[in-house]
């Protein structure tokens, strides 16, 4: 499932504040402020946007309590992190792991001697 910088970066924002407490609710507002404490500058309808994009993807869920929208996420980092290895493997090595493994380690040494 293939997501873009602002997605990733969304999704990192959630897990990061349901770290302690994976039943938090979470709104728009909420995820624009955490980014702003944060240093990234985002429009409200920006992150709308893309939460909702999410949520046509079926990585967030949109619920409502009294007036309010909230969402949360249906994976957790390592669920997504897994999805996203597949998805790279798939398109790129032909779904063959030990290749895609052996091209991380070349290339990991290149980055390390660098």
């Amino acid at each position: 499932m293939a997501c873009g910088s602002l997605e990733i970066e969304i999704l990192n924002t959630f897990w990061n504040m349901t770290a302690e407490n994976e039943d938090l609710d979470i709104s728009i507002q909420d995820i624009v402020d955490n980014l702003s404490e944060n240093g990234t500058q985002r429009a409200y309808t920006t992150i709308k946007t893309v939460m909702d994009r999410l949520v046509s993807k079926s990585i967030l869920v949109r619920y409502k309590v009294g007036k309010k929208f909230f969402y949360k996420t249906t994976m957790d980092r390592r669920e997504m992190a897994l999805d996203m290895l597949k998805e790279f493997t798939d398109n790129f090595f032909n779904s063959d792991y030990a290749e895609m493994m052996r091209f991380v380690e070349r290339e990991m040494v290149e980055i390390l001697v660098k």
